[in-house]
């Protein structure tokens, strides 16, 4: 069963950073060749190579910030194994794996399961129902926050809650721009009075009111930083990884006290993706 719950907002405290340990997967193989997103267009030339110089950048960044990056190995044919927070959501040590809606992508699940399983995870589960992980999943530290409408099936949200033992907040998705949670949603700080950044017309109307009275104090963002996946970020509580185009989100959060660091994924955005889609957290 999901559940919706509240949290209260509490006094704005400093944003302090934490040490965070992700999963990437480079893009050696990245192409568009298919189209099952909005922003995708196989006629549009894919420079592999900057692909991979954006990527690599990307990862240093992280680096750079003091968290732990390991690397998955691409395989041929799975263009979109660079989204690796599609490949599994990781909670306490329990692993949910991912399904995919589309065909083209259903290898990727099983490629993952095996990194997994090779790293010594035990408790790992594969879903029953389409679940894109981290594409439709955001941690609070409290709740799991849950995207559905165009990938994730809402009765994933259920069988995530029973797998992970968290509660989970199911919020349905409207507009076809923004196909997953984490096109139009992200975690500043997690823990009590957790903070997010979101942009509510990407939302249904039910589902704007949940986010209205769970994070009273969110920013909240404008239609030209969702329009080049601003919400597509990665924050460890202090330093916000954005998109190099959204100026406006980053000035926000420079107002409220984070460090926003900018970099450029706009090869990479050819395919809808940005930071956090090549970004899979382990959360502890």
């Amino acid at each position: 069963m999901t559940v919706i719950a509240e949290q209260g907002a509490t006094a704005l405290e400093s944003p302090q950073a934490s040490p965070r340990h992700y999963v990437m997967c480079p893009p050696q193989y990245f192409t568009v060749e298919y189209s099952i997103n909005p922003w995708m267009d196989p006629g549009t030339p894919v420079d592999v190579d900057r692909a991979m110089a954006q990527w690599t950048e990307l990862k240093r960044t992280y680096e750079r910030l003091g968290h732990t990056v390991d690397v998955v190995e691409p395989q041929p044919g799975l263009p979109d194994m660079v989204f690796a927070a599609n490949s599994a959501t990781v909670i306490g040590g329990k692993v949910l794996g991912a399904r995919f809606r589309a065909p083209q992508r259903a290898a990727e699940a099983e490629h993952f399961r095996r990194w997994f399983t090779t790293r010594g995870y035990r408790d790992l589960v594969m879903p029953s129902r389409t679940n894109e992980a981290e594409g439709d999943f955001a941690w609070t530290g409290e709740v799991l926050l849950a995207g559905t409408g165009f990938r994730t099936d809402p009765e994933a949200h259920a069988e995530a809650q029973e797998v992970l033992g968290v509660p989970v907040v199911s919020l349905r998705l409207v507009d076809p721009r923004y196909y997953h949670l984490d096109t139009a949603l992200f975690v500043l700080r997690r823990g009590p009075g957790a903070r997010i950044a979101y942009y509510p017309e990407a939302f249904s109307d039910g589902s704007r009111r949940v986010l209205e009275r769970m994070f009273p104090d969110a920013v909240i963002a404008s239609e030209a930083d969702a329009a080049c996946l601003g919400l597509n970020g990665v924050s460890d509580g202090k330093h916000v990884v954005l998109p190099v185009e959204a100026t406006a989100l980053a000035a926000q959060l420079a107002d409220r006290g984070y460090e926003p660091v900018l970099v450029d994924v706009s090869e990479l955005r050819k395919s809808g993706g940005g930071p956090k889609c090549c970004t899979l957290e382990l959360h502890p």
